[in-house]
């Protein structure tokens, strides 16, 4: 039976989290995810996978980019959307391919209706670039302070100023310790944010950290996003419960879910090795998140207001 309703899947929802593991599906041996089996949580239809990347080597790679993963195809997360049961997905330009969104495009137009999309700018960016943007299916504008990349946060404010009136947000990568030196220029952003990675709040100490503090501080004015993806790079104590993010996690979700945001972090470009279950994962994810009306907000509503999903 699908599960199309909000109704539906709460109803179906305490029985599926504790139902046993689906069988192996056959063929789902995609690339840059270990493991094979479906996820024992049951994805709601309409589920949004929000963050998530592709890569292709026909496109340069900026200067001195530090990031460069081999190919992530669109056929290959096709295969992980069928293992997850999600449909619709938000691809977001890496920072190795600097302001170059031509794949990003690209890929949400081999997606179609079902995919939205983040890009990368810099100032030099024209209003009729940030158009067809828009009409390609960009719903934001990256800042990953983490590695060098073409989005400096000098730009943050003027950048966040333009793509106000588009309806758009920022969605910024960013070490946590570093959160509470920004926190005054994130606070005064016009537009929303979204702060990817559980805030990469630091590991060990993480529930009594600044950078937990300030996120906390971020979210409660009520204009910011958290992504619950990659875990693993924080953690310390590692698969598949992440036991020092588990905390870190359950606190934002339990002070805001209805600003929480869910995505595999797809094709995992900062783990060169020992690739992360993603079944595994998102029965993590969704076994933090607990309560089945929360895990229709985060997996579904949430997103697709944000993302202007249909």
């Amino acid at each position: 039976m699908r599960i199309t309703t909000r109704r539906e899947f709460l109803q179906a929802a305490g029985a599926a989290l504790m139902s046993a593991s689906l069988p192996t599906l056959v063929g789902a041996e995609e690339s840059w995810s270990s493991g094979t089996e479906r996820p024992a949580f049951r994805l709601p239809e309409g589920a949004i996978d929000c963050h998530m990347h592709i890569y292709d080597d026909r496109f340069p790679v900026a200067p001195g980019t530090t990031l460069r993963p081999p190919n992530a195809t669109v056929a290959q997360y096709r295969l992980l959307q069928a293992r997850l049961g999600v449909r619709r997905n938000v691809v977001v330009t890496p920072s190795t391919y600097g302001t170059d969104n031509r794949w990003t495009l690209a890929a949400i137009r081999q997606f179609g209706d079902n995919a939205r999309g983040v890009a990368v700018i810099d100032s030099s960016v024209g209003d009729a670039e940030l158009q067809n943007l828009d009409r390609g299916g960009i719903r934001a504008i990256r800042f990953n302070l983490s590695y060098p990349g073409a989005a400096t946060l000098d730009m943050l404010a003027p950048l966040a100023a333009r793509i106000a009136n588009l309806g758009w947000h920022i969605e910024l990568v960013v070490q946590g310790a570093r959160l509470p030196e920004l926190e005054r220029h994130l606070s005064a952003l016009p537009c929303p944010l979204v702060i990817d990675h559980i805030a990469h709040v630091p590991q060990p100490g993480g529930l009594s950290s600044d950078a937990l503090r300030t996120a906390r501080r971020l979210v409660d004015r009520g204009n910011t996003w958290i992504t619950l993806s990659g875990p693993y790079v924080d953690s310390k104590t590692g698969a598949p419960a992440y036991e020092d993010v588990a905390p870190v996690a359950k606190t934002l979700i339990d002070m805001a879910p209805e600003r929480m945001l869910w995505g595999t972090d797809w094709p995992h470009p900062t783990q060169k090795t020992d690739k992360p279950d993603d079944a595994s994962l998102l029965d993590t994810i969704a076994g933090w998140i607990g309560r089945p009306d929360w895990q229709y907000l985060i997996f579904i509503d949430n997103p697709a207001k944000l993302y202007r999903f249909a």
